[in-house]
């Protein structure tokens, strides 16, 4: 009996502990998928307005993919020229995700979070495109 019960006290800590590492680990792969993505996406585009919208969209669609809401990432882009789109201009994105603490119940109301993540990455503008 008192084995069973050491058992529970000890193991479910320690299981949730690992699924909350596996979250965050997962959610890792997913921010640095997005940022390269829409760094990438936002390098090709014409004109600034349609390249921020389309990597935008990028982050969106690459972090759905590991299961994250759009509501929790962020997307910062900047460049080291006043044209962003201008050859030879280096556009970097920089992705912040709020990981979610699993099976909590109420955790988008409290808004608790097992951790912030965030990765940048930089992408220079083709001479020829």
């Amino acid at each position: 009996m008192e084995f069973t019960f050491l058992a529970v006290l000890l193991m479910v800590p320690l299981i949730y502990f690992v699924v909350t590492v596996g979250q965050i680990q997962g959610a890792s792969f997913g921010v640095v998928g997005a940022a390269d993505q829409a760094a990438k996406v936002f390098v090709v585009q014409n004109d600034p307005a349609s390249a921020r919208t389309a990597a935008e969209q990028s982050v969106i669609v690459a972090l759905a993919d590991y299961g994250h809401a759009p509501e929790q990432a962020t997307v910062e882009i900047s460049c080291d020229q006043e044209n962003c789109l201008a050859a030879g201009a280096s556009v970097t994105v920089t992705v912040h995700l709020d990981v979610p603490l699993p099976m909590v119940p109420f955790g988008d109301t409290l808004k608790l979070s097992a951790s912030r993540l965030s990765a940048s990455a930089t992408q220079t503008v083709g001479r020829y495109r």
